[in-house]
């Protein structure tokens, strides 16, 4: 039975500023994907540094139903006891996804090519989330889905005999589509190509190869072809930057601030959201890189900044998709106007991101036009006020954020599912200077 997130209110004094030496929690999108091929892959995998959020615990769940032993996690650590591409078992209940839009289009390509008929369900936002953008390739592939008329969950994927690997262009630049459909690949006969209209987070190629999966990437295309084996392997999850891009916001905006993030991943198909923060005038620097578990990592270095408005690059939107909300606070802190185009995926995400932000700016005095495919914000000075995160986790924390430069408290109303990527979120803040009171 899925359990509804309890009410919760953030309220943020005014002022502060931004100072300290953090780590934020794990990558979530690597989180997951190491729940998943740790599963399925032959022998044991261990993971450290595992976020330990509602939406990764969710994963872990629906493996445990299909009789894959986990130990942990405790701490951030974990140790999966893989069963093999064809070693799982058939649910004796629905796989229960919570809040994770991720976690559902991700296991919908796995559970694509299985040997037994599953049904996977979420919480009340993830049930109206778009999944016919996952279920039509995988459709293409021979997989046998239904969903709800409106192509949203809950998802019934039944057995198929086989599936077929095809040769797929993305209509619109998705990490994971593209991730589901490599998944199904693993299943598929013969090779499965997706191609790229841009270039889109990794971390799934990445990982295949850590588990000693061939999959080949030229240019725009990634291919992988199916029956082969993966192997268990030892992963340690870098810091999320996308939790970590709240904080670089913050210290960017809050005077005299100076803050050091330590060991953020810093993948090239997610850094966009650096990209542009500099292009207005951040203090950004990187240092201390290496590379760990074929993932590059360094410790962040940021100082307070005047920033200015810009008009965020084409090719830089799919680089930051989950970035965009505390980027718009950061819009607002400029001088000038920024405008944000091609970034209709924002519709889709655990809210419709363009209106939950452009009404949030609003609010708070912001003068921001909304677009069908983005916003422009105009620079300004955010007054004080209530903000609905609409259940967004990103944009609860993103308008934490916005008070440091309001002019009295902001309230930021249904905040309980920061918990699914950001565990822990009130206490880190708290300790680089941000003054949130946690409200039920």
């Amino acid at each position: 039975m899925t359990v509804e997130v309890t009410e919760i209110r953030y309220v943020v004094d005014p002022g502060g500023r931004i100072t300290g030496n953090t780590r934020v929690p794990g990558d979530k999108s690597i989180s997951h994907r190491a729940v998943i091929l740790g599963a399925i892959a032959e022998g044991n995998t261990r993971v450290s540094n595992l976020l330990e959020g509602t939406d990764v615990l969710a994963t872990v769940a629906a493996f445990r139903k299909m009789s894959v032993q986990i130990e942990g996690p405790e701490s951030g650590e974990m140790f999966i006891r893989g069963v093999g591409l064809h070693g799982l078992s058939v649910p004796s209940e629905d796989l229960d996804l919570g809040n994770s839009g991720t976690a559902m289009r991700l296991m919908t390509g796995l559970l694509a090519g299985q040997c037994f008929d599953s049904r996977l369900t979420g919480d009340r936002s993830l049930s109206r989330r778009p999944m016919r953008r996952v279920i039509d390739p995988l459709i293409l592939m021979g997989a046998s889905i239904e969903s709800t008329a409106q192509g949203t969950p809950p998802l019934k994927v039944r057995s198929v005999e086989r599936l077929s690997g095809i040769r797929y262009v993305l209509p619109v630049a998705s990490a994971q589509v593209k991730s589901a459909l490599l998944l199904a690949g693993l299943y598929s006969n013969g090779e499965t190509c997706i191609e790229e209209p841009r270039p889109t987070r990794d971390h799934t190629e990445r990982m295949l190869a850590g588990f000693q999966y061939r999959c080949e990437r030229t240019d725009s295309t990634v291919c992988l072809a199916g029956g082969g084996r993966l192997r268990g392997t030892e992963i340690d999850v870098p810091a999320d930057l996308s939790s970590a891009a709240f904080f670089i916001v913050a210290a960017t905006i809050a005077a005299t601030s100076r803050l050091r993030l330590r060991s953020v991943g810093i993948n090239p198909t997610r850094n966009g959201v650096i990209e542009i923060l500099r292009s207005m005038g951040a203090s950004i620097e990187t240092e201390n890189e290496q590379e760990i578990c074929g993932e590059p990592i360094a410790d962040i270095v940021v100082r307070s900044a005047p920033l200015r408005g810009v008009k965020v690059p084409a090719d830089l939107v799919p680089l930051s998709i989950d970035e965009f909300p505390i980027l718009c606070i950061a819009a607002a802190c400029a001088a000038g106007t920024t405008t944000i185009r091609g970034a209709s995926e924002l519709r889709h995400k655990e809210s419709d991101r363009i209106s939950s932000m452009v009404a949030g700016l609003r609010g708070l005095g912001i003068d921001t036009e909304e677009f069908a495919d983005g916003m422009s914000i105009r620079g300004g000075d955010f007054d004080g006020g209530v903000v609905n995160s609409f259940g967004d986790h990103r944009v609860a924390m993103a308008f934490c954020v916005a008070g440091l430069r309001a002019r009295s408290p902001v309230e930021i109303r249904d905040c309980g599912n920061v918990v699914t990527s950001f565990p822990g979120f009130i206490r880190t803040a708290s300790s680089c200077g941000l003054r949130i009171n946690e409200l039920r």
